[in-house]
């Protein structure tokens, strides 16, 4: 039996698209559907403008790369939060400007090649990171995230060392 057979979880969306009076059969059809989540959040969707041109695509709508680069951000900053907190850090601020890289792959297919984070995270009170903590904090968030855990794209984290909130 596989290890990943033992469910501990079950996320769930639903994707929905129509065709209206679209012809569908030309291939010129739009590509705008929506994603809900199972907690009722509807997010406009569609397919990237890199992918599929306009007005096929929707460049206002969130696209599945974005989606997946944005996964991996905001997966590493819980746990960033998460580990902060137990080891006695006060997160004040987390912010991150992460950019994803489309590459082709050995079998000459795009993929998600390469994330990089770079989060800029500003603490406060007497007990603030050395550089080395900062490093190890997001070190031990890569490797618990699941969505890290999840994919083939290197991940690389460029923190913004020793940030400290100025009012404290």
């Amino acid at each position: 039996m596989p290890i990943w057979s033992l469910t501990i979880a079950e996320h769930t969306a639903k994707i929905l698209w129509l065709r209206g009076n679209q012809n569908f059969l030309d291939n010129r059809y739009s590509r705008k559907h929506v994603i809900e989540l199972d907690g009722g959040l509807e997010i406009p969707a569609s397919s990237s403008p890199h992918n599929v041109p306009l007005p096929y695509s929707d460049e206002s709508a969130a696209d599945p790369e974005e989606l997946l680069v944005a996964a991996l951000s905001n997966c590493h900053m819980l746990w960033f939060l998460s580990i902060a907190a137990k080891r006695g850090f006060c997160v004040d601020s987390y912010e991150d400007n992460v950019v994803g890289k489309m590459a082709k792959n050995a079998n000459n297919k795009l993929f998600l090649a390469e994330v990089t984070l770079n989060p800029n995270v500003i603490f406060s009170g007497t007990k603030t990171p050395t550089t080395e903590e900062l490093e190890l904090l997001h070190h031990k968030a890569h490797e618990e995230c699941f969505i890290a855990n999840s994919v083939l794209t290197e991940v690389i984290i460029k923190p913004v060392l020793n940030q400290q909130n100025p009012a404290n």
